[in-house]
């Protein structure tokens, strides 16, 4: 069995008060099935909507997505999760970390800033946050009056770490030095009123694939220049969320659509759509691929969805507002 960790928003829905239930949970995947079984909350915390573990596996961190936001970590602990620490998010609303070395990075959405939080070699906090703010903003007023940060990436090349900033239409750039990070300028720039949302990177570091969210489609760049090569409409009308590259294919979450779209990449880095494979629950707000499977987090639908590499639906477990999916190390 395989198993993973789930976070969750508030089981009365996103931007309700905290402490409704959410927390973090376990659930069990079979391998040769893609059953989905044993689904157990494990830790109770404000609105973890996003995991991420260290790479000894013996510590976990989830955002708490709020305002004036925290990040805490656990330890794991034969299966189970101890409360360690919890420290302040660098801004409001923390909602995407990755860990990178001994440094802890984190988007803080409504404020749009990026926070490095330092970690000693067990994984545990180890100091105050530098904060990076940053300023701007895009014509779609209700989602675009200021810098939103939704997501945090390591460059390809290793130098530079991104922030994919919903708010100003751009990829901020920055430079990692003996010192810390340092801002290091704009890596892209999108049309305005794109909202771009997550990125992924193809394995040799030459093409970048970013959702806009806002504008509902697919952006390819050419990396590490940052230009555009193509643009894919992939679903007027709905907001894109999460991006996967698994192998030749590139798997999008669309909400309001409820599919998960699958575009095959081509050997020149280009994307063409293959199909929209229907959810039977609502928002799919993140996914993952495990063992061949792609696992879904219906964040309205209130479960997670298994999708066979075809698309079809082989198993289904309710679930309180998930928000997350990541592996167990």
């Amino acid at each position: 069995m395989t198993q993973l960790w789930i976070g969750t928003y508030p089981s009365a829905g996103a931007g309700t008060p905290v402490g409704r239930g959410e927390g973090v949970w376990t659930v069990e995947l079979e391998p040769a099935t893609g059953e989905l079984r044993d689904a157990r909350q494990v830790a109770t915390t404000p609105s973890p909507s996003f995991l991420a573990t260290h790479p000894n596996g013996r510590v976990l961190y989830a955002v708490n997505e709020h305002t004036d936001g925290a990040v805490t970590a656990f330890e794991v602990r034969d299966g189970t999760l101890l409360e360690l620490a919890v420290v302040p998010s660098g801004g409001d609303d923390p909602c995407h970390l990755v860990v990178d070395g001994d440094t802890l990075l984190v988007a803080n959405y409504s404020s749009g800033t990026l926070a490095a939080i330092p970690l000693d070699e067990d994984g545990a906090f180890a100091g105050d946050a530098a904060v990076f703010g940053h300023e701007g903003s895009g014509p779609v007023a209700e989602r675009q009056e200021g810098p939103h940060a939704h997501f945090v990436a390591l460059d390809p090349g290793g130098a530079h770490v991104l922030v994919v900033d919903l708010g100003t239409d751009e990829i901020r750039r920055y430079a990692r030095t003996r010192d810390g990070l340092r801002p290091d300028g704009i890596a892209a720039r999108f049309a305005p009123g794109t909202g771009p949302r997550h990125v992924a990177f193809a394995p040799d570091g030459r093409h970048a694939y970013v959702v806009g969210e806002l504008d509902g489609s697919m952006h390819v760049l050419a990396w590490p220049a940052g230009t555009e090569v193509q643009r894919v409409p992939i679903a007027t009308g709905s907001l894109l969320a999460h991006v996967l590259l698994d192998g030749d294919r590139l798997l999008v979450g669309v909400r309001g659509g409820d599919v998960i779209a699958r575009l095959a990449v081509g050997a020149d880095g280009l994307l063409t759509p293959v199909a929209d494979d229907p959810l039977p629950g609502s928002w799919p707000r993140h996914h993952e691929v495990v063992d061949g499977w792609a696992v879904v987090a219906e964040q309205i639908g209130g479960a997670l969805t298994v999708l066979a590499p075809d698309g079809s639906v082989a198993s289904r477990l309710p679930l309180p507002a998930p928000a997350c999916i990541v592996p167990i190390l």
